[in-house]
């Protein structure tokens, strides 16, 4: 295994933490738009915090596929064909979620915007669960043959951890909405959506917990890389905390920066418990590792450059857009 193959791993990683940070917010304020608001008014309040930024966030998740493509075509082969009943889904999820702003703008009647209100929520929530069930599924032994073909059956994408690990996603997916809208907003809504979080942080605590139980049954983890998963995990916690004292205490962008660095702690601790392997067959001499998924060296280091070169643009870019909109929402 070269470093070059062990760099674009990690910069995978990367970018799925790129996207559950950004993307995770623009989820919670999807599903928040459904449950936080109490009239039409803050519903668009609501909204108008994502409205600029949303299609903007979802290109990390088009950067993450791609890069998996062109750098490990072996593992994007066998997880996209294993797990393609979710991905399937989670394609209808955010298409659907992408035509909800425009065709409720477009709405003739309150009906019809309320109907597309609705169809965001609930893709919104739909999204970062089918994220869980593909992310926690991957991280178990799954049957794989020689030739690198998942056998999935039903139990492989929904079983106890995957099931926890898709409630899991889609609440911290809703939490980081919360101190998104808390930090762009004003009045009554603002106040809410910071009164609800500190609430919801007790459901996810307990959550964890059962987390870190299942992935000791479930996985390898603990005998493959004990100390880089417990200090994962405890990271995972030590963020939550902190969302909830930043929080309680009304530091809405402590609170907001915390809860999307615990995305960032998930990815690692999803990562860090794969390596060297990208597929976790139930056969041990199945999985695919690393060294065996990458493209060839020169394919890497032409992407490396490319990514040298192309990056500082798009993310100067994205920090200019930002702080365009910068200002809070009134209602």
């Amino acid at each position: 295994m070269t470093g070059m193959q062990i760099l674009w791993f990690v910069l995978i990683g990367v970018l799925f933490s790129g996207f559950f940070f950004l993307e995770g917010f623009d989820f919670g304020v999807g599903m928040s738009a459904i449950t936080l608001p109490k009239d039409k008014r803050e519903v668009d309040q609501t909204i108008g915090t994502i409205g600029p930024v949303w299609d903007m966030n979802e290109v990390w998740l088009l950067t993450a596929g791609g890069s998996m493509f062109a750098s490990f075509p072996y593992w994007y082969a066998s997880l996209f064909s294993g797990f393609y009943n979710i991905l399937l889904l989670i394609l209808v999820g955010l298409i659907l979620r992408g035509v909800t702003f425009e065709f409720r703008h477009h709405a003739a009647t309150e009906k019809a915007k309320n109907t597309w209100v609705k169809i965001l929520g609930i893709s919104s929530f739909a999204i970062p669960f089918l994220f869980g069930l593909l992310f926690t599924g991957m991280i178990q032994p799954v049957p794989i043959d020689a030739n690198g073909d998942v056998y999935a059956t039903l139990w492989t994408y929904v079983n106890p951890l995957s099931v926890v690990g898709g409630v899991a996603v889609a609440l911290l997916s809703y939490l980081h909405g919360l101190n998104y809208i808390a930090l762009k907003t004003e009045g009554d809504l603002r106040q809410r959506a910071n009164q609800w979080a500190n609430k919801l942080y007790f459901v996810l605590y307990a959550g964890e917990v059962v987390f870190a139980i299942l992935v000791m049954i479930y996985t390898d983890f603990f005998d493959k890389h004990l100390v880089g998963t417990i200090a994962t995990l405890g990271l995972i916690v030590l963020l939550s905390v902190l969302a909830h004292l930043f929080s309680y205490k009304k530091n809405e962008m402590g609170a907001f920066l915390s809860s999307g660095f615990t995305f960032v702690a998930l990815v690692a601790f999803i990562f860090q418990g794969m390596f060297p392997r990208v597929m976790i067959a139930k056969d041990p001499a199945n999985s695919i590792l690393i060294k065996h998924a990458s493209s060839t060296p020169y394919t890497l280091n032409v992407m490396k450059w490319v990514v040298i070169l192309i990056l500082p643009f798009v993310l100067a870019y994205m920090g200019w857009t930002y702080w365009v909109f910068r200002k809070r929402i009134k209602k």
